[in-house]
């Protein structure tokens, strides 16, 4: 639900001569809206709005940002914050967070939307902050949410303001403020991830909800199963709000018993919340995130892992392709020539993805996960690229000798006397077991050197034996 438009102290009182300085922008902000954390809630507000923290005790989960001793903590005790930007996933508690700042600190509270502000209305909070801190002395809290949806210019009106003092900014975002924020105003601000409230926390919120009567669900005879509240808190994945809403949804739609008591059993928790909806957004944090823990899980040999993040991408909606490409990459740079038959496993998967098409398509992305999975290790042909590159970009670029080259070029370097005194090449098949030493690199540098994983072992003997003729 949208934050009131302004909050201050329920004892403040206005100057006479406000209204006459400027009526047309504050007779709603001082008369009109009731404060954030009225305790008298709106009859129509959802269990999730009524249920927001009042202090910082209070708050869900972030212990590591809130607990007895910790930087924001002691910034909002001590009131000697200025711009901060909270993100993390849905149902967190940043919007709440911001609301117990502006309570604990004594600030009134202005709050607008990412998605639905513009620069006028920007400007005309910041106007009225400005008003208010010239005639009262208060300091204005400006809360934006989807603060990544605002474009440059809108996030470069704050800066001269967020400066100057008028107001403090916090910000809230589901998208990694390094990536989505401008620069400018992640740098003049303190940025905190807030993380999925545990579990435990959740079921403490739940069972807070179900005995507070003025504001949660405490008037009503309310008899709930801990394996409904533990189930509840289960599968909203971290999200309050979506515990509270399910909560709030399980207990309204119960039909009473003879004793007029509702009995929130596991099968109307499970009815509730049903299919549990898993935080992944397709081009953020959770995406690359994800995507990565797979393929290290590919690379420390650990197939549970890697098909449970596997499994967590296709219930997301993930590209399968995407999967697919990834599983190619992951079966040369990480397994190689320990087991050059990943290679094959990976293509083949992905060509049977294309060919049977979804969902069936799951069925060999699966199979190449645990193959890849399971495989000896190397990385030893990617690194000897690596090398090679290196010294290409250093400047180490060597001329191909006069025998290596094709025909028509040793021509030409003949005529120029070039390749006076040059060896010839040797043909290797027309020598015993199709080797015969000679330089194919000037200077005589190495860059691969196998390992003794799977197949690679075998590579390294004979490579060894090669060099050895050397």
């Amino acid at each position: 639900m949208p934050l009131p438009r302004a909050c201050h102290s329920e004892h403040s009182r206005t100057p006479p001569n406000l209204l006459e300085k400027n009526p047309s922008t504050l007779v709603s902000d001082l008369f009109s809206n009731p404060p954030a954390w009225s305790d008298k809630p709106v009859p129509v507000e959802p269990l999730a709005a009524r249920m927001r923290p009042q202090t910082l005790n209070e708050v869900a989960g972030q212990a590591h940002l809130l607990a007895p001793g910790k930087l924001l903590r002691r910034a909002i005790e001590s009131d000697r914050y200025t711009s901060l930007i909270f993100y993390g996933p849905p149902g967190t508690g940043k919007t709440s967070l911001a609301s117990v700042i502006a309570r604990t600190t004594g600030s009134r509270f202005e709050a607008l939307s990412g998605v639905e502000s513009n620069v006028a209305e920007i400007r005309a909070k910041i106007d009225q902050a400005r008003t208010w801190r010239e005639l009262r002395g208060e300091t204005t809290i400006l809360f934006i949410d989807e603060i990544h949806r605002f474009n440059k210019a809108q996030q470069d009106v704050l800066l001269p303001h967020i400066e100057r003092g008028v107001i403090r900014f916090i910000g809230a975002t589901t998208q990694n403020p390094y990536f989505h924020v401008n620069s400018p105003l992640v740098s003049r601000s303190q940025i905190f991830q807030l993380e999925p409230v545990p579990v435990a926390e959740v079921v403490t919120v739940l069972t807070r909800a179900l005995a507070d009567s003025a504001r949660g669900l405490g008037s009503l005879p309310v008899l709930a199963e801990p394996a409904a509240l533990a189930h509840l808190a289960e599968k909203s994945d971290g999200d309050v709000r979506k515990a509270l809403t399910a909560l709030e949804l399980a207990v309204l739609t119960t039909e009473p018993a003879a004793d007029g008591s509702i009995h929130l059993t596991l099968a109307v928790a499970e009815d509730s919340i049903q299919r549990k909806a898993v935080v992944y957004d397709m081009d953020g944090d959770a995406h690359h995130d994800t995507i990565s823990a797979f393929i290290k899980s590919i690379r420390g040999s650990d197939p549970d892992a890697a098909l449970y993040w596997l499994a967590k991408m296709l219930h997301a909606g993930e590209d399968p392709r995407f999967i697919a490409r990834r599983l190619v990459i992951a079966a040369s740079e990480d397994i190689g020539l320990a087991d050059s038959n990943a290679l094959h496993v990976a293509l083949d998967a992905h060509h049977a993805l294309e060919f049977v098409g979804m969902p069936e398509g799951r069925i060999p992305l699966a199979h190449a996960t645990v193959y890849l999975a399971t495989a000896p290790k190397s990385n030893t042909a990617y690194a000897a690229l690596g090398l090679a590159l290196a010294d290409v970009e250093n400047g180490r670029t060597l001329a191909v000798p006069t025998h290596l080259r094709t025909p028509t070029r040793k021509q030409l370097a003949a005529a120029s006397g070039e390749a006076a005194g040059a060896m010839e090449y040797l043909y290797p098949h027309d020598f015993e077991g199709a080797h015969i030493p000679q330089a194919y690199l000037p200077e005589g540098r190495r860059y691969y050197q196998p390992g003794d994983q799977g197949m690679e072992k075998r590579i390294k003997e004979r490579l060894e034996y090669w060099r050895s003729l050397q």
